[in-house]
């Protein structure tokens, strides 16, 4: 057996409002639905994220800010749910944009801002000096676990919601857990402030 040596499609380059192009790859079936219930092309998908995210943020830096806290991340998936892109969308969106392996944020900052993307283990790789630098031996041990489901699994393991589910799956029961970081709001501060780190800008 030889490997295919079937040559690529080009990348297709969609040019936005602010002079700015972000490349897409250049898909042929039409896999793409608007909130109308109409099929959209890959580059009416970006174009029409683009044109939303007005609404939501005005830079990166607020999306920076927005997305580094548990609650208001939260609350700005719920709104671009609302306007059409959910779990799915933004997982269509990240083949689009060739970033599959990406944070949510980086195809947010990238159809918004033209940012660079880096992977969830980029992200991580950069930061963790900085996370454990502000955290104790045990706390360091906590937070590598939550951030190996993160790079695993996505953004949805730093939900809030997904708490005890992480406590359970590392320590077994709350009590354990309870023993080796504290009162569980002391818990709680520590997976919600070490947040801030992994999306500070480096």
């Amino acid at each position: 057996m030889y490997p295919c040596e079937c040559e690529k499609r080009p990348k297709v380059k969609v040019k936005l409002s602010d002079g700015k192009a972000r490349n897409i790859k250049d898909i042929i079936v039409t896999t793409f639905w608007g909130p109308d219930g109409k099929p959209m092309s890959a580059a009416q998908f970006v174009e029409y994220l683009y044109g939303q995210v007005p609404e939501l943020f005005k830079s990166e830096d607020e999306l920076r800010a927005l997305w580094s806290q548990p609650d208001t991340r939260q609350k700005l998936l719920d709104q671009l749910e609302e306007k059409g892109f959910g779990f799915e969308q933004f997982e269509e969106m990240k083949d689009i944009v060739e970033a599959k392996d990406s944070d949510v944020y980086d195809v947010l900052a990238y159809v918004a801002f033209a940012a660079p993307t880096v992977t969830r283990v980029e992200r991580v790789d950069e930061h963790k000096g900085i996370i454990f630098s502000n955290y104790d031996y045990k706390q360091q041990e906590f937070i590598d676990f939550v951030l190996a489901q993160y790079v695993k699994e996505g953004v949805g393991e730093l939900a809030t919601e997904k708490l005890s589910d992480l406590l359970e799956l590392r320590y077994h029961n709350v009590n354990d857990a309870v023993a080796e970081l504290g009162a569980p709001v002391k818990i709680r501060e520590v997976f919600v402030e070490f947040q801030k780190y992994l999306y500070m800008q480096v």
